[in-house]
């Protein structure tokens, strides 16, 4: 089930984020011309609120990857904004992101994968993760370009990347990005990744001048206030995610944003600007015709109502068994 009533030409479909359980922004864009899987990865927090993931949240984690392997049978390209772990697809087994290599071969075998380039503006456990990713993947793509600020035309369909953009603020520590477009006629979907709210005015300044129809834009991280981010640098990005929403119809806010249960009455400047220009600030679910089910967010909560099973508790512990084994869920 997707929604297709903003755009005429460009199909979108969300196949996994915060909203839908799980941490990832893959999206599935499709035009006349080319279709392009963004940052096929999904993964699971180690930890929250003291606790590992509920079995409810490795099924999700599951149902997604699903997702993302039979989108990723039908695209063309496959992208890779940053190299964190909910962003692509690494080539190894990992039951947080329910991937091994078989996995990682059905994602980018015989693709076009367009990627950022581990030459410059990455930091150090980024450029590790992207040297393996290229040594698996070399011999499995159709091929591997760094698209790092480039422009790629397929028939009557552009795709551009920009420059890396932080991480969040300026001088984030977490390294860049890379902000997509894609255009096909008049019509254009930007998919801004990790740059929370944004923080940062280089990104700011930088998604102001796309002419997009339909936003997808990692949010900032409330959830992180005190530990990781200062409630001043919160503050900036919900001021420019409020400024993005009075300027393009469709603003879908995700990611950061919401691994917090309060993340709507906390972004009510941002919801109000969209609504007093007569457009849309959604979640992902909601833009995919379903409710928000902030799975990580209330963690706590499931573990109180749904007490998970022994063996599965077992499992969660056993760094050995969580590595050959599923989880018993």
């Amino acid at each position: 089930m997707y929604n297709t009533r903003f755009l005429d030409n460009i199909r979108v479909i969300i196949l996994a984020e915060e909203s839908l359980g799980v941490r990832s922004m893959a999206t599935f864009i499709e035009t006349p011309d080319i279709s392009v899987l963004l940052d096929a990865g999904v993964s699971l927090a180690p930890l929250r609120y003291g606790l590992p993931p509920h079995p409810v949240e490795f099924k999700a984690v599951k149902e997604a990857r699903e997702r993302i392997l039979e989108y990723a049978s039908q695209a063309d390209i496959v992208t890779i904004s940053h190299y964190h772990l909910d962003h692509y697809t690494p080539p190894f087994t990992s039951w947080f992101e329910w991937t091994n290599e078989e996995i990682f071969r059905e994602v980018y075998e015989g693709k076009i994968v367009l990627i950022k380039s581990p030459e410059a503006n990455i930091n150090p456990r980024q450029l590790r993760r992207a040297h393996s990713f290229l040594k698996a993947v070399k011999d499995l793509a159709k091929e591997v370009v760094f698209c790092d600020g480039k422009k790629f035309k397929f028939l009557a369909t552009d795709i551009e990347f920009s420059e890396p953009l932080p991480h969040g603020r300026d001088d984030s520590k977490l390294g860049w990005v890379l902000v997509t477009s894609i255009k096909y006629g008049k019509e254009e979907v930007v998919y801004a990744p990790d740059v929370q709210g944004p923080i940062s005015q280089k990104t700011l300044d930088y998604i102001l001048k796309t002419k997009a129809d339909l936003l997808i834009i990692g949010g900032p991280p409330l959830y992180l206030v005190g530990h990781k981010v200062s409630m001043n640098e919160v503050c900036i990005g919900m001021k420019n995610l409020a400024e993005i929403a009075k300027k393009i119809p469709v603003t879908i806010i995700a990611h950061h944003l919401l691994r917090l249960k309060e993340w709507e009455e906390k972004s009510e400047e941002v919801l109000v600007s969209a609504r007093e220009r007569k457009h849309l600030a959604i979640t992902a679910a909601q833009y995919m015709g379903f409710k928000n089910r902030l799975l990580e967010a209330f963690r706590k909560e499931l573990y109180e109502r749904e007490p998970p099973s022994e063996s599965f508790l077992k499992w969660v512990k056993n760094k050995a068994e969580r590595i050959s084994e599923p989880p018993p869920i």
